[in-house]
């Protein structure tokens, strides 16, 4: 059976948030018997995205808020 974990792709400081943030991704890494398969990424998070969305401003688009702003393009 396939295995799902998130890994942590990028720490950056966000000014929105005012703290240090993690651009995580899904990665979904194949079952034992197919061991050469490479991991898949299937989605994309920000560690403080739920806290952004919770206070009304437009944050960035790993918050789902904004998505025009890409803090971790900088």
């Amino acid at each position: 059976m396939a295995v799902k974990t998130w890994e942590t792709i990028k720490i950056r400081y966000c000014e929105h948030a005012g703290c240090e943030v993690a651009l995580e991704a899904e990665a979904v890494y194949p079952a034992d018997h197919l061991p050469d398969q490479p991991a898949r990424l299937s989605a994309h998070r920000c560690s403080h995205g739920a806290a952004c969305m919770m206070t009304g401003d437009s944050a960035c688009q790993w918050a789902g808020t904004n998505p025009t702003r890409d803090p971790f393009a900088e």
